[in-house]
């Protein structure tokens, strides 16, 4: 399965909502004990949380670049 985003809105402090075509991935991740989990996988090297979500490093980067991009704008 390819997976998509199907919405991405920006928020305050430089965050998203990120919601994907295989259902609200992220979601979880509003809880600020979940979010708080956040480390890097010790095996992928990725953003990963303790409920299994992860995000991939060049994704992040992407993201991180595309931002000050905009705000250079």
């Amino acid at each position: 399965m390819i997976l998509h985003t199907t919405e991405v809105t920006s928020l305050p402090s430089y965050r998203l909502f990120l919601r994907f075509s295989n259902g609200e991935v992220f979601e979880a991740l509003r809880d600020p004990l979940l979010f708080a989990t956040a480390s890097q996988h010790p095996v992928m090297r990725t953003a990963a949380w303790a409920n299994g979500s992860e995000l991939a490093p060049e994704f992040l980067l992407d993201l991180m670049e595309a931002q000050q991009g905009n705000r250079a704008a």
